[in-house]
């Protein structure tokens, strides 16, 4: 395959499947870590409304689909890239990071969360992931 095809699939398949798990561990959240009794999380309004209610435990798995969907994109991204791999898992890392800090700006969070999750789940992880992938 040329260089230039598989750079295309890294990364578009870095966002992909990144996303996918992002999602993943979005959708099974509640199922685990169950949100505060009325809480509606289900529109961006709900979860403003209700961010009040929400405790340190319930924002592991918010922190975990970013820090975990950055890592598997970004593993993707550097097993495909022909060269380069660093920066195509900090690709990834900058897209994932650019997505945080958008719901950062939607969904208001506790400023800990915030710090935490803008500071850890994007670059450092795709780093190791980078890292691993070598």
């Amino acid at each position: 395959m040329k260089p230039i095809f598989r750079k295309i699939l890294a990364i578009l398949l870095g966002i992909v499947i990144g996303s996918l798990v992002n999602m993943f561990l979005v959708n099974i959240s509640g199922t685990i870590i169950p949100p505060p009794i009325d809480a509606d999380v289900t529109t961006a309004e709900g979860l403003k409304e209700a961010m009040h209610l929400f405790q340190p435990k319930h924002f592991l798995f918010p922190f975990l689909a970013h820090a975990l969907g950055t890592f598997v994109g970004a593993f993707v991204a550097a097993k495909i890239a022909p060269t380069s791999k660093l920066a195509f898992a900090m690709g990834i890392a900058i897209f994932f990071f650019l997505g945080g800090l958008a719901t950062v700006f939607m969904i208001p969070s506790p400023l800990w969360f915030t710090i935490v999750d803008l500071a850890l789940a994007y670059f450092p992880i795709a780093y190791l992931a980078k890292r691993l992938a070598d």
